[in-house]
């Protein structure tokens, strides 16, 4: 048996606690667990990490997680190197499901084609045993929403550096074929 990593960032929720009346969570990362994120998420720093979320029953046992997610985060600018602070602010909404529940697959047609409405819902993501994880779902929703090119507002790239010498010429891509002859 595989054993797995625990996450930087969790908040174990029993699903047998969950009732059809939305329960408020808030949720805040500590010391620890922004280091760990900052890790995972190849970035300089995670300064915070918050969420405000209503957890509730849906359907006959699934969970709803509904809410807001707030980060700050510092980068390393694509330019410059420099750190480049950025704020995330992220509305989450996700629907999870028992492994093996029918809610967690997808409508088939009549011709047994998979159908994906693109502006539809999301297939319910799928959670294993009794328990669901509030903290994972927040960092997954931060990690979606991090820019993967920070950069500095005033920071810009060079001009292009070009060769001035004559002799120093861009190779030709079709040099190669030159001797190339057709039989």
């Amino acid at each position: 048996m595989r054993h797995e990593e625990k996450p930087p960032f969790s908040f174990p929720v029993k699903v047998g606690h969950i009732s059809a009346n939305a329960v408020a969570i808030h949720l805040e990362a500590n010391a620890t667990e922004r280091a760990g994120l900052a890790k995972m998420w190849n970035v300089l720093e995670v300064a915070s990490l918050e969420a405000e979320l209503q957890v509730a029953r849906w359907k006959k046992d699934g969970v709803k997680i509904k809410g807001e997610v707030r980060a700050k985060i510092v980068q390393a600018c694509v330019v410059t190197l420099e750190p480049v602070e950025s704020l995330i602010a992220e509305p989450v909404e996700t629907i999870l499901v028992p492994e093996g529940s029918r809610l967690a697959r997808i409508a088939a047609n009549d011709s047994g084609e998979m159908v994906l409405d693109p502006d539809g819902p999301d297939i319910p993501d799928v959670f294993t045993g009794d328990t669901i994880d509030a903290g994972e779902v927040v960092s997954e929703q931060v990690a979606l929403a991090i820019d993967p090119y920070p950069r500095k507002p005033d920071a810009s790239f060079g001009e292009r550096i070009e060769s001035t010498d004559k002799d120093d010429k861009r190779p030709n891509p079709f040099a190669v074929l030159k001797d190339w002859k057709k039989d």
